[in-house]
């Protein structure tokens, strides 16, 4: 299939990457850009020099290597991951889907737009989906160049591929894919919901942002200990993918599911709401 009819056949997907373009090429750059800082980094510090003497940093510490197990950010598979959970990554992952988010439906409902685009022969399901094919088109594309950059780092530096296992970098990129996907979902349904573009961007960083702190909080504080299972970067641990490979499938299917639940009351939530109110 030829670009010029791919586009035919999905205008709306190709229309809303077009029109954002400039921003997706630059949140792509910085995020190689930062992927390899990091990775120059994990290959240049030797580990046991990070914290000074103190060779076990504190617990707390695994919400920035992203892991929930015994992986130490003073580690490289922890130094890596923290690449991948870093307020950096999260903040342009946010801004992509806060951004393309809000112009799935509540962008043209404050705008007024809306009733146009609906005397065309466009269905709200095909608007939607379109829409949120384009999210996550960009969605994954940013994760990708997260992922090709560790794993070149990884290919070309003797120390890092010794520690890191063949299929890890995958699997982290993977998990990233399932961790933007189980926030996709309830920005959708928050877009198809509200009329103010703000609201959705607001949801986007309050289930984002909001959510890394949550999975911080529960990690440092013993008492909020069981809070951790609510924040969806408990189920991203690619600090572990990175140290040991394997998929967590339970988690993978979490962070699916969620995505996939909040995508589906999108869809209900638009076929039932007034678009003129």
């Amino acid at each position: 299939m030829t670009p010029g009819t791919a586009s035919r056949r999905l205008p709306l997907v190709w229309l809303a990457l077009h029109r954002r373009r400039r921003m997706l090429l630059a949140l792509l750059t910085a995020m190689v850009v930062f992927e390899t800082l990091i990775v120059v980094i994990a290959g240049t510090v030797p580990t046991g020099e990070l914290f000074g003497a103190r060779r076990t940093p504190p617990g707390a510490l695994r919400a920035f290597s992203g892991s929930n197990g015994d992986v130490s950010i003073a580690s490289y598979p922890g130094l890596l991951g923290a690449g991948l959970t870093h307020p950096v990554w999260i903040a342009l992952q946010l801004t992509v889907i806060g951004s393309l988010g809000a112009a799935a439906v509540a962008a043209d409902v404050e705008s007024g737009t809306i009733e146009l685009l609906m005397t065309r022969p466009v269905s709200r399901r095909r608007l939607l989906a379109e829409r949120a094919g384009a999210l996550i088109a960009a969605s994954v594309l940013l994760n990708a160049a997260a992922t090709l950059a560790v794993a070149l780092g990884v290919a070309f530096s003797p120390k890092l591929r010794e520690a890191v296992p063949e299929g890890g970098v995958l699997t982290a990129g993977l998990l990233g894919c399932a961790l933007t996907f189980c926030l996709i979902g309830p920005v959708l349904a928050v877009s198809a919901l509200t009329r103010r573009r703000a609201h959705v961007v607001g949801a986007a960083v309050v289930f984002g942002a909001g959510g890394f702190a949550l999975n911080f909080i529960a990690l440092a504080w013993s008492p909020a200990e069981r809070l951790r299972y609510l924040s969806p970067f408990h189920y991203y641990a690619p600090g572990d993918a990175l140290a040991h490979g394997g998929m967590p499938w339970g988690a993978l299917a979490v962070l699916l599911g969620v995505g996939l639940l909040g995508l589906l009351a999108a869809f209900r939530l638009l076929e039932r709401r007034d678009l003129a109110v």
